[in-house]
């Protein structure tokens, strides 16, 4: 590690003000090459693109802004604690759909990384930011075990009637608390725990072959979408996959990373590495396009340790999200119809951080009688965005209210999407909003079909 990063390690963890860090650049582990930045050429092809340029068309606010910011920072031209980086790093999305259409190749992804993690380090923060901080990165995400605790006290504010009586007596408006209240998503009665299980399959493949694939269960997907990885487990047995819960996984890291939280992110990729290697899979699953963009992403995370590095891009190589999977593998065309009209909300890190875009179409397109419908801008940002929606959230209610009226105008009773955070923010909005939509992962889509065909022969 360099001089430098160790001086904002020691000032961030002893409560240093930021005025002793005021133009430390982007550096050691933190810092990308400044070839990263120099690759920008300001063509600007990108700004469109962008949802927050989109709603406010101010130059900062772009990705070309965002990236001059990051080199003006870095060449120490500009203080680290400048209002303007500070809050650029923030407003981003982290979305990259500026990444997807740069003509020059610019990893923007790894730069913003960067620098969310730069203004992390040096951002004068009250005491009360620093508890719900620690709380969330380094208590609760950290063990799996607690973050099950803590949903099933979730679950009994939900199931007991509390939640009914803090809204009808206005308590949580009075707290500041009735929007963030509001995204919580429903605790599961059970949650799908990564116990070892193996699951043979249901079905031989066309070669005869059988992919051995290992499911990463994640944090929030395990406890609140158990029915999202219900539907995965079967419908790749149905493929003729055998399908494994590897014991000893965690959170993937992604939540930590968005918030700037590198070391705590690269020691849950490597606690996840050693889980799922010890599976012996041919491929490593995942359910929640975000964690999937993630998790392929272990290699870059992971590209300095010296341990680590080889096994991270090992990993990432065998990755696949499971729309991608299910793409690979036909799939299996189910024999029931299903008259549904749908729509899909593109993820974001689906669509612009892996470029699968065609395979979930795929995916549904092999459902008989169903009626697909695109969404206009299916692939602009809902506005989830990991925590953005909580700490950013007039943003967030605009870019919702964009795919809520985009979603609208197609029609659609269920809007499919791949993805956690995505899912939550669209329930919310169609809640808020009394539309008669559900909204369901494409897997659980697939799946529905796939149940109808056992329930019927």
């Amino acid at each position: 590690m360099s001089t430098n990063m160790q001086t904002v390690s020691a000032q961030k963890s002893s409560g240093a003000p930021a005025d002793f860090h005021s133009f430390l650049h982007l550096a050691g582990v933190d810092a990308p090459d400044a070839e990263l930045y120099d690759t920008c050429v300001r063509c600007g092809l990108c700004l469109e693109s962008c949802p927050t340029y989109s709603l406010l068309h101010l130059e900062p606010a772009s990705p070309r802004g965002r990236i001059a910011l990051m080199r003006a920072v870095g060449e120490e031209r500009l203080a680290a604690t400048a209002p303007a980086f500070l809050q650029q790093m923030d407003l981003c999305l982290g979305c990259l759909a500026c990444q997807a259409v740069c003509p020059s190749g610019v990893e923007y992804g790894h730069l913003h990384e960067a620098g969310r993690a730069q203004a992390a380090a040096v951002r004068q923060k009250g005491a009360l930011r620093r508890m719900i901080e620690w709380t969330v990165f380094q208590w609760l995400f950290m063990s799996i075990g607690r973050v099950r605790l803590f949903a099933r006290t979730l679950w009994l504010y939900q199931r007991s009637g509390l939640q009914w009586l803090a809204r009808r007596l206005g308590v949580l408006r009075l707290l500041g608390m009735a929007g963030v209240e509001a995204l919580l998503p429903t605790i599961d009665s059970r949650f799908v725990v990564p116990d070892g299980s193996v699951y043979p399959p249901l079905a031989v493949t066309v070669n005869g072959s059988t992919r051995r694939v290992a499911l990463l269960t994640g944090c929030v997907q395990s406890i609140a979408f158990a029915d999202v990885h219900t539907a995965t487990i079967h419908a790749l047995r149905v493929n003729g996959c055998e399908v494994v819960l590897p014991r000893g996984q965690e959170c993937c890291g992604a939540l930590h990373q968005h918030g700037g939280e590198l070391a705590l992110a690269q020691a849950l990729a490597r606690r996840n590495i050693d889980a799922l290697e010890a599976a012996d899979a041919d491929v490593i699953v995942v359910n929640a396009a975000g964690c999937s963009h993630h998790v392929k992403e272990y290699g870059h995370l992971l590209r300095d340790d010296p341990v680590y590095a080889q096994r991270a891009a090992a990993l990432a190589a065998k990755t696949r999200d499971i729309t991608e999977l299910l793409a690979e593998l036909g799939p299996k065309p189910p024999r029931s119809s299903l008259p549904w009209r749908v729509t899909y909300q593109e993820p974001c890190h689906l669509a612009h951080g892996q470029k699968v875009t065609s395979q979930p179409r795929k995916v549904l397109a092999a459902i008989p009688g169903l009626d697909f419908v695109e969404m206009a801008e299916s692939s602009m940002c809902c506005g989830s965005a990991g925590t953005y929606n909580i700490l950013q959230p007039e943003m967030a209610t605009q870019l919702l209210a964009r795919k809520l009226d985009n979603s609208a105008a197609t029609r659609a009773n269920v809007i499919a999407s791949a993805n956690t955070g995505c899912m939550i923010q669209m329930r919310a909005g169609v809640t808020q909003r009394g539309m008669d939509t559900r909204v369901l992962h494409i897997v659980e889509i697939l799946d529905a079909a796939y149940q109808q065909d056992e329930a019927s022969s």
